[in-house]
């Protein structure tokens, strides 16, 4: 059985529910090299895309280890230049693919804030001038 947990329609105007994990998509084929990669389709809509349509790995010409290595490298903070020599590619791929990341990522940023409950503590930051204050007040003087 397939984990399609982590999928969710990638059709904007799905009219079923966007969260992931919600059962409305089936694997409807499997193509690519060895068969390795799924054609999903969503129930709702009768759309279908690839299992890796609005990832960094969509489209890739590179192998999924490779654009991971990239990817990491970028993360910890390697410039462009260094991260191409160390995993053997070219400094415009290696661009790219931060491109590419980056809006990938503030999607995801964007996906989390809206269903992420908002935090009923209110600020965490406590006044450290009315502790400053205290703090001389109790100081001989």
């Amino acid at each position: 059985m397939d984990d399609l947990g982590p999928f969710c329609c990638q059709n904007s105007d799905c009219p079923g529910p966007v969260p992931r994990g919600h059962g409305n998509l089936t694997v409807a084929s499997r193509y690519g090299a060895g068969k390795a990669r799924r054609m999903l389709r969503c129930s709702t809509c009768k759309t279908r895309f690839s299992e890796r349509k609005g990832t960094p790995l969509f489209g890739a010409r590179l192998t999924p280890t490779t654009a991971t290595a990239v990817l990491a490298h970028v993360a910890e903070g390697v410039g462009t230049r260094k991260t191409a020599r160390l995993t053997g590619g070219h400094p415009d791929t290696v661009a790219r693919y931060i491109q590419l990341a980056g809006g990938r990522a503030a999607g995801l940023h964007d996906e989390l804030v809206v269903f992420f409950p908002e935090d009923q503590r209110g600020p965490v930051r406590r006044d450290v001038g009315a502790r400053r204050q205290k703090a001389e007040d109790l100081r001989p003087g």
